[in-house]
């Protein structure tokens, strides 16, 4: 290819399965690409992904992109599917400083077809062995973290094929003793239909691999709380 630029697209979710890669690289044309030109060339240079790209989303330095929009070398390219995992269940995913309405979770994670309801709830804990925390401090690499919560509802909704809507909530900013911190919805025909477990699944991959982090601030000083989970290539 004449002229021709490499370019990195991130992939999430399914596309980062089948490609076995968090991202790839295609040669494009330096001048006049489309995203939809894109997405040709994306399936022919990566077969695996051609029959998910099609119904994929782009986004492009952030922003969702539509076909007719221009990719150049150097943007951030990404491709992952439809939030929802392309159900019509509802997803709910927030990194925010607001509290968390344990009664609007609920609400928005039911549906007419759901008989039960799991919600996990993180606190901020006061004791802990001889130590006493009096506040956390939650900090967020953003839109990092927004899309790996993006990335865990796809795989509960993989691995718990019987639950329905799901919400994910991480709180961030200064939260006393007692405060909830994140919280994971999920809601099932039945009780006996996944809910739990994939409550469960949310919040250890929550803790994993979601760009959260925290300080800990006790009567005898500070300190940033670091986990010992190493991401793989999957994650």
């Amino acid at each position: 290819m004449d002229d021709a630029a490499e370019l990195s697209i991130k992939l999430f979710a399914t596309l980062k399965e089948r490609a076995r890669a968090a991202s790839v690289t295609v040669a494009m044309p330096t001048t006049h690409t489309t995203v939809r030109k894109l997405r040709k060339l994306i399936a022919m240079q990566h077969p695996a992904l051609a029959a998910l790209v099609e119904s994929s989303v782009v986004s492009i330095n952030l922003e969702f992109a539509f076909n007719d929009d221009a990719v150049k070398a150097g943007d951030e390219v990404a491709l992952f599917p439809p939030v929802s995992g392309g159900s019509d269940y509802p997803t709910h995913l927030a990194i925010t400083h607001d509290a968390i309405k344990l009664d609007e979770l609920q609400q928005l994670v039911t549906t007419e077809l759901d008989g039960s309801v799991v919600l996990f709830i993180g606190t901020v804990r006061k004791v802990t062995g001889q130590e006493t925390t009096t506040h956390l401090e939650y900090e967020a690499y953003q839109v990092m973290a927004e899309a790996k919560l993006a990335q865990v509802a796809e795989e509960m909704r993989a691995k718990f094929p019987g639950v329905h809507g799901i919400a994910l909530v991480q709180r961030i900013g200064h939260m006393p003793a007692g405060e909830p911190t994140v919280a994971v919805a999920c809601s099932c025909s039945h009780r006996g239909d996944g809910a739990f477990e994939a409550a469960r699944y949310g919040i250890d991959r929550i803790k994993q691999i979601v760009t959260v982090w925290k300080r800990e601030t006790r009567p005898d000083g500070s300190s940033w709380i670091e986990g010992d989970y190493a991401p793989t290539p999957d994650d």
